[in-house]
């Protein structure tokens, strides 16, 4: 019965969420299918959604909700087995076309060089090394706890390596400072997906940079897509609230609920049966150094920093070049008269073309990263290139879910969903609720499906045409399109079948229930805060500058509410 009543919440809630969206002009042909196929046009997300989560697999709930617009589309005047053939052959066409757009292709190559760039610092020893440099400066409980959070930090290029590199080299640290396998778990999990889905040069950014560029191209709005994720990270009001919930619980050494049980347990040198034993995490060695590697925190610095200075070269010399190749005398005159002032560089960024300036850095880095592995003779020419394409491979399935969230967004388009739901729903909640609506479905997306990734490709191309709908005004759209980011990490952190919340508790050694059990309220408390003191004054057009000092002031205030102490030994009850 629960099941059912959850499938229910999310259609409902899907159907108020999409009551108004699009404005295009009255004779294209998303409205002419709007008036033709009436509430059908409902079908495709709805599929999408309900399917993700009695599934729990993206890309099969994807494809059939492609599919299924897509046969709406051809059913028209045809035999059913006909129509879906067509259909069948409209998915394919429309996967190929979205590949085909230089911009898509330009958004996976440079997912997949980031890949590679990253496997071959793991192998290389990068990663560990800093993780090693830094367990070692870990004296106290509140000491290491603050060092793992800061790790978690410096490794924000992948989520995946966040969770296998921070916690075995942490782990050995926090039990010897008596911190319980819970809590490490809980840090390590909230700097994974929140860190790597806020950074600028990550596996994640082109996910979330490609999905925006393509929602904003379905409304019609000629906006830079990398310009509009870099304007969503204040409004990132979860990712950013959780990461000073860990430091502001551990500067007070208080927490409360289960955790505080764990952490009392631990402070008392007791442990839990269901603990994993430490040699059973060592399984997951994808992201391993190679046998016999000296430990460097060099290989991580220069590979990882040449991407970072190099995306933000190309960033500039990409927009630069279209400055100055256009036709806007105003701004030609700008960068030719101070070409490295704030407003030059801020235009130049906008201006330019992120998926090509992503992937021209990370193959810069990826060729860096290998001659620095031939150098030390550590790979041959050749190994390090299958070391590279072996980190592709783990970003393959990102490639499939943006192709197929390409697919179902222009299906969506060509249908005119938004354009019906305008008609039929419009004002049936007020506007300033509508971030918080969207954080709230991507949430219960992400918790059941698992995936933060597949969530963004269900609700961007919805999300986005809704806020445009709503209220145009720019830094609305920017308030909602955070949503759908933040909303889908919140629930990927809370799932217990998330990758990261599995990994997590592998690379902290702690029982997988237990860690899920254990940050559960703390997760829901920052998303509550979220809520109260995020989305719904932004929604209101509240600035941030305002929101996010109150939001997370509230936070504190909430910590000395319900944390208590944890530094002394006491009896668990």
């Amino acid at each position: 019965m629960k099941r059912k009543s959850l499938k229910i919440v999310i259609i409902v809630l899907t159907i108020i969420m999409m009551s108004s969206t699009l404005g295009f002009a009255e004779t294209d042909i998303g409205q002419i299918n709007a008036n033709k196929f009436g509430i059908w046009t409902l079908i495709p997300p709805l599929v999408a959604i309900v399917l993700a989560f009695i599934t729990k697999n993206v890309v099969v709930s994807l494809f059939i909700g492609i599919l299924s617009g897509s046969f709406i589309l051809n059913i028209s005047g045809s035999s059913v087995h006909f129509a879906l053939v067509n259909a069948f052959l409209d998915v394919v066409n429309r996967a190929v076309g979205s590949l085909a757009d230089p911009w898509n292709a330009g958004i996976i190559l440079q997912v997949l060089a980031i890949g590679g760039v990253i496997n071959l610092v793991a192998k290389m020893g990068g990663a560990k090394a800093i993780a090693e440099g830094l367990s070692r400066r870990a004296k106290t409980a509140k000491s290491t706890q603050l060092i793992t959070w800061f790790a978690g930090l410096l490794v924000f290029f992948d989520d995946y390596a966040n969770s296998l590199i921070i916690g075995p080299m942490m782990r050995p640290v926090a039990d010897k400072m008596k911190i319980s396998r819970e809590r490490l778990a809980f840090i390590i999990d909230a700097t994974a997906a929140p860190i790597a889905g806020l950074a600028i040069v990550s596996t994640w950014i082109g996910l979330e940079v490609g999905l925006i560029g393509d929602a904003f191209n379905g409304i019609g709005i000629k906006a830079d897509a990398f310009g509009v994720f870099l304007n969503t990270i204040p409004y990132r009001f979860y990712n950013i609230l959780i990461l000073a919930f860990i430091v502001i619980t551990t500067l007070l050494l208080k927490d409360f609920g289960p955790m505080r049980k764990a952490e009392i347990r631990a402070r008392q040198g007791k442990s839990l049966d269901s603990e994993i034993a430490i040699d059973s995490v060592n399984d997951h060695s994808d992201l391993e150094p190679k046998e016999g590697v000296k430990l460097s925190i060099w290989n991580a610095i220069i590979p990882i920093g040449t991407l970072i200075v190099a995306a933000l070269i190309a960033f500039y010399y990409s927009g630069y070049s279209s400055i100055m190749s256009g036709e806007d005398a105003s701004l030609i005159q700008l960068l030719s008269d101070s070409p490295l002032s704030f407003v030059s560089i801020r235009e130049a960024f906008s201006a330019s073309d992120a998926s090509v300036a992503l992937f021209q850095s990370a193959l810069l880095a990826s060729i860096v990263a290998i001659v620095m592995a031939v150098s030390q003779k550590i790979f041959t020419v050749s190994e390090a290139i299958e070391v590279w394409v072996d980190g592709m491979k783990t970003l393959v399935i990102t490639g499939v879910i943006l192709i197929c969230a390409w697919s179902l967004s222009s299906v969506i388009k060509e249908l005119g969903t938004a354009k019906y739901l305008i008609k039929l729903l419009s004002g049936s909640f007020p506007p300033f609720l509508l971030p918080s609506l969207i954080f709230v479905l991507g949430a219960i997306i992400s918790f059941s499906t698992g995936t933060a990734y597949g969530t963004m490709g269900i609700l961007m191309p919805l999300a986005v045409p809704l806020a445009n709908s709503i209220n145009p005004d720019m830094s609305f759209i920017v308030v909602s399109t955070s949503a759908v980011l933040t909303g889908a990490i919140f629930g990927d952190h809370c799932s217990p079948i998330s990758d990261t919340t599995i990994l997590s508790s592998m690379g902290a050694g702690c029982n997988h229930i237990d860690h899920v059990r254990t940050q559960m309220p703390y997760a829901l408390f920052t998303a509550l805060i979220t809520v109260v003191f995020g989305y719904i004054p932004a929604g209101l057009g509240i600035p941030v500058y305002i929101v996010l000092p109150l939001a997370i002031v509230a936070v504190f205030i909430g910590v000395q509410i319900f944390g208590r102490k944890v530094d002394i030994v006491e009896e668990c009850v």
